[in-house]
């Protein structure tokens, strides 16, 4: 099977975002509790752009295209300490792919 069938397409895609700069848009539906990919990353000295914080203590720059999901007070998607991304609920086709970045 060739790299560009639909097996191996990403489920997202980037695009303007109407929540800050650039954003995460699902490309296809994405059903609650999906892989929705994992983070490329390196560790991280100070805050900067497309830092995450993924403990209290441990934080790291993300170097692949999920470094554009935006935050939302009510995201649909949540990052796990494994660096993976998981649909928290169905996210439709089009829908900007969001995170909590304050963990509340």
């Amino acid at each position: 099977m060739s790299e560009n069938s639909s097996k191996y397409k990403r489920p997202y895609y980037i695009d303007r975002s109407p929540i800050h700069g650039k954003g995460l848009f699902a490309a296809r539906r994405i059903n609650e509790g999906e892989l929705i990919g994992e983070l490329r990353v390196s560790p991280a000295t100070r805050n900067g752009h497309h830092v995450l914080w993924v403990t209290e203590t441990r934080r790291v720059r993300v170097h692949c295209p999920l470094k554009y999901i935006n935050h939302s007070p009510t995201p649909n998607a949540v990052y796990y300490d494994t660096l993976e991304v998981i649909a928290l609920r169905d996210i439709e086709k089009g829908e900007e792919i969001t995170h909590d970045y304050s963990g509340g």
